[in-house]
């Protein structure tokens, strides 16, 4: 098939101003682009051209923090007070026994969603860290697994103390020289030197517009969520981990990062069964694999790898619809070079379940997100705190899957097929509700 018109006529269907593909195939890889990256200036799409990933960066944070596994200067399952004696959360006993094992697999209880910013010097994450010692926790530490920025975060700080670098140097001098990525930096300014894409916003069904500013993140949030690249540079940084190790990594190394540490409950809003140490975990009809997605304010990214057919697949997209793109063409580049199905679009069946939401109604609470699910299966989505002004309010009305699984629709571009799973989940005697990832422990019962 000729990849770069299902790219350009794909692009087009979903509205993504831009697009890069990267394919690795026999060994391989092939890059393509589409479309524009800024809708102001009509500045070409290039396959060298750079984008936000979003958090795609936590793969590249725990490929840097395994190589301190593999020089013997990090213990996995050691405190992580015992190497940052500053580190604490809200709950004075989960402080004393949380470790970088639980930071990479999500299984710490941290929190996602706090966003501060601990300026542009060198001792953001030493500051981010510091801010975020009174920050309520999603849940207690490995309970379940709940999607965790602040771990990552937390993750960088550690690889600093550890090195003695910033977590940026640590990552260039470990990670991007040795396996020759170019097109990789980590700083908004190093970006000017490359073809960087615009984030685009706006509402689906129609080509969005320039966002008002291309990153709004601040540089504490790196380790997590900022690493700007090439479509080219994602799938590089996959064949490493397909080569096992490729002199950056022990074989052994490679190996424990697919290995699963935790199940999932909500398989869908990142297609999902379970996590490692840093990489999502797939299982597409019995045939494994592993990856990450990334969103980053008006960009979406996405990494798949199927390490039985040597392939590895990456998508940077500049906003739109950047998940259904994704979806439409992952769809077909797996089923005809690896012979994959990928998993039906998550979507309500034409005569759903009748399910009671009762017991599931009520508010949900976790750091910067406010979740209230009423008894008429209704679900509001509402960023509060320090979230709060970030992205409007999402109302959507919730359809049955099963009885814990629900859909809701209108959630935008950046939910499988636009419909937001909604998850609940009784964990360690308390209920929570999964949006994103992430688990908000219930604070409240309908009345």
């Amino acid at each position: 098939m000729n990849w770069q018109n299902r790219l350009d006529d794909l692009r087009a269907t979903y509205h993504v101003p831009g697009a890069s593909l990267a394919i690795l195939a026999d060994g391989e890889i092939h890059e393509f682009a589409s479309g524009v990256l800024h809708r102001g200036t009509g500045v070409e799409a290039t396959p060298d051209s750079v984008y936000l990933l979003g958090s795609i960066a936590k793969v590249y944070t725990a490929t840097l923090v395994m190589t301190l596994v593999d020089e013997g200067k990090l213990d996995l399952d050691a405190p992580v007070v015992s190497i940052l004696p500053e580190f604490a959360t809200a709950d004075p006993e989960a402080t004393k026994t949380i470790t970088p094992r639980q930071l990479l697999s999500h299984t710490s209880g941290l929190t996602c969603d706090f966003m501060y910013d601990g300026g542009r010097g060198d001792d953001c994450l030493a500051n981010y860290v510091q801010a975020a010692k009174g920050v309520a926790m999603d849940c207690p530490p490995g309970v379940a697994v709940s999607y965790s920025g602040v771990g990552y975060v937390t993750l960088g700080r550690i690889v600093e103390v550890l090195t003695g670098q910033t977590w940026d140097q640590a990552l260039k001098e470990r990670v991007f020289q040795p396996l020759g990525l170019t097109h990789s930096m980590t700083l908004p300014e190093e970006a000017l030197s490359f073809r960087a894409a615009m984030s685009h916003l706006g509402e689906p069904g129609a080509y969005p517009d320039p966002a008002p500013a291309w990153d709004l993140i601040p540089r504490a949030a790196g380790p997590g969520a900022r690493v700007i690249a090439s479509a080219g540079d994602i799938v590089r940084l996959a064949k490493m981990h397909l080569d096992g190790g490729a002199g950056v990594l022990k074989p052994e190394t490679v190996a424990a990062m697919q290995r699963r540490e935790v199940d999932v409950p909500d398989k869908w809003t990142v297609s999902a069964d379970g996590w490692g140490l840093g990489w999502t975990l797939y299982d597409w009809d019995g045939r494994f694999g592993y990856g990450h997605d990334g969103a980053a304010v008006g960009q979406y990214a996405y990494l798949r790898v199927i390490p039985d057919a040597n392939i590895a697949i990456a998508l940077t997209t500049n906003g739109g619809g950047a998940r259904q793109l994704y979806s439409a063409l992952f769809r077909e580049l797996f089923d005809e070079l690896a012979g994959v199905k990928m998993p039906e679009p998550f979507e309500p069946a034409e005569q759903p379940p009748t399910v009671d939401i009762g017991k599931f109604a009520g508010t949900y609470k976790r750091e910067g997100v406010l979740i209230t699910v009423t008894e008429d299966a209704h679900v509001s989505y509402e960023f509060v705190d320090g979230m709060a002004e970030l992205a409007p309010t999402i109302e959507a009305d919730m359809v049955p899957i099963s009885e814990t699984v629900w859909a809701a629709d209108g959630a935008g571009p950046s939910f499988s097929e636009g419909y937001m799973p909604v998850v609940f989940a009784e964990l360690d005697g308390h209920d929570y509700c999964y949006i994103g990832m992430r688990a908000a422990p219930k604070v409240s019962s309908s009345s």
